[in-house]
């Protein structure tokens, strides 16, 4: 009988205890977890991810069931060793912005209604593919909450979050995986050296190189052939060369020499006497 009064004062300590483990646990565990794992993009696209940026399917049909028409849905992006310190906030005031994440590792942004989340299939739209381009804000052309190119590859992890039109959160979605952005090189660390390259490389070229001078050999040989005659013009025979002037041979006797010279005596061919001048 003397254990009664110790009781309420055991189920006190147990409360308080219970109450300290859901203060430490943050008010993020309290949400509806929907069982969505935001994911690139599976469209066939160019970049789908770049060395600022990288595009998410849109979350369609995911948070409907959890929202009201006022409602709102944001992503949240973290460093990857930066995910699990976020806190959801309670109010719009607590939403972390993009300057923030070089600093605290993580941002909100691209704040989006159910209406622009619609259940239909896109495929047949005329809108392009469903997607969310993260970083694509080049111009920060909504200052508060700017979608602003990534300035590092990461890796980030994301995830949607529903709140309501007071900015307390109402339900969130799983982190996604790792996402790496694409890293550029300096053009002073690529190697260029020929030795590096892989015989087959070197063989193809060296090929390449010889098929080309024998095509440019051909050529030169084929135009010399063809042009040679304006350079060099062919002689003329010995006997049709009279100084500087060539003609044809022209015989000024209808009767060869050598028959002229078999004629009989007295039939040699009478010369007309000249016309006489005299009256």
């Amino acid at each position: 009988m003397g254990l009664l009064p110790r009781q309420p004062v055991l189920g006190l300590v147990l409360l308080l205890v219970l109450l300290v483990v859901l203060s430490c646990l943050g008010p993020s565990q309290g949400l509806e977890l929907i069982p969505y794992t935001p994911q690139i993009t599976a469209w066939d696209l160019e970049g789908k991810v770049t060395a600022t940026t990288f595009s998410l399917e849109q979350p369609r049909c995911v948070l409907d069931g959890h929202a009201s028409a006022g409602d709102t849905v944001w992503l949240v992006v973290a460093l990857s060793n930066a995910s699990r310190a976020f806190q959801n906030p309670q109010t719009l005031a607590e939403i972390p912005a993009s300057p923030q994440l070089p600093t605290d590792g993580y941002y909100m942004t691209l704040p989006l209604s159910l209406d622009q989340l619609p259940c239909e299939d896109p495929t047949g739209g005329s809108g392009g593919a469903p997607l969310l381009r993260v970083g694509n804000d080049h111009g920060c052309h909504q200052p508060l909450y700017c979608n602003a190119p990534l300035p590092s590859p990461g890796p980030y992890r994301v995830k949607f979050l529903l709140m309501d039109t007071r900015g307390s959160p109402k339900a969130q979605t799983r982190w996604s995986e790792d996402i790496t952005l694409h890293q550029g090189k300096a053009p002073g660390s690529i190697d260029t050296w020929p030795g590096r390259r892989s015989g087959g490389m070197i063989v193809i070229t060296s090929v390449l190189s010889s098929l080309a001078g024998l095509l440019l050999l051909a050529f030169l040989a084929a135009s010399t052939v063809r042009f040679s005659s304006l350079w060099w013009p062919e002689e003329a025979p010995e006997q049709l060369r009279i100084g500087s002037f060539m003609g044809k041979r022209y015989m000024t006797h209808h009767i060869p020499p050598s028959e002229a010279a078999t004629l009989p005596v007295g039939c040699e061919p009478a010369l007309d006497p000249l016309p006489s001048l005299s009256p």
